[in-house]
């Protein structure tokens, strides 16, 4: 099964040093970690949704974590006041019912449209959260509902807000994304880059935690021995990170027969 990575809502502001600190430690794996230094901060709606995020992203790596993850949430939806706030949480609602869904942790699959389908009649037309919106019914289309047509057209809208909106995080997701759909049609040059483009995007982020899945990603769309050497950079990368994300272990699984 393809995994998906997290999306994001984008990086930081360098002149913010509470979320530069944040993102240092997201993109590291930390996510426990960053969650604890909004939490003084967590009545503020637009925080208690960012750190709501963060342990949801937790989920999707570490296959835990699922009850802080769900009580953040709770505490997000508690303390917004209007319909972008409320859309926020519900896209992180669905979010949350879509990864343990993919987990298999439970079956959450209609909680998983219903509130993204919630958010998008919450969210105004401009609002900037579309585009993350827009990237999470893709996958909800992608991996739940089996509809790759469907996926791409939601995946295309997130990627060229993500444009306008200089969201480089999510374009690694979108790009990355697209160029799944593109392998799994045989379309290899189109892939290449779509995962080049991903994997380019995530290195000059340091998005640390997510540069394993974009090797291992690109390397199966590359001929030997270029393929072995992604693989083997990603297993690297993987090891060092502790073994996160968790999904990835089975691709570097000694072989039966070896």
């Amino acid at each position: 099964m393809a995994h998906t990575a997290m999306s994001g809502s984008g990086t930081t502001d360098a002149d913010d040093p509470l979320q530069t600190a944040v993102w240092r430690l997201r993109s590291r794996g930390c996510w426990a970690d960053a969650a604890a230094l909004l939490t003084p901060t967590a009545d503020d709606p637009t925080v208690a949704v960012q750190r709501a995020s963060l342990l949801i992203e937790r989920c999707l790596y570490t296959e835990a974590g699922w009850a802080d993850a769900e009580d953040a949430l709770r505490a997000a939806e508690a303390v917004a006041q209007d319909d972008e706030e409320r859309g926020a949480a519900a896209c992180e609602r669905g979010y949350l019912a879509y990864a343990a869904t993919l987990h298999g942790v439970r079956d959450r699959a209609d909680e998983a449209r219903a509130a993204l389908g919630r958010s998008a009649a919450l969210l105004g037309p401009s609002s900037p959260r579309r585009a993350l919106l827009d990237f999470r019914r893709g996958l909800v289309a992608q991996y739940l509902a089996d509809a790759p047509q469907a996926a791409r057209a939601a995946y295309r809208r997130a990627h060229a807000a993500a444009t306008a909106q200089g969201d480089t995080l999510l374009l690694a997701f979108t790009w990355r994304h697209l160029a799944g759909l593109a392998l799994r049609e045989g379309e290899l040059a189109e892939a290449r880059h779509g995962f080049s483009e991903s994997l380019r995007l995530r290195e000059e982020l340091g998005y640390l935690v997510g540069t394993a899945p974009a090797l291992a990603a690109l390397a199966d769309a590359e001929p030997e021995p270029e393929a072995s050497r992604l693989r083997a950079e990603a297993q690297r990368l993987f090891r060092l990170l502790g073994g996160v994300p968790t999904w990835l272990a089975t691709q570097f699984a000694p072989h039966p027969a070896a």
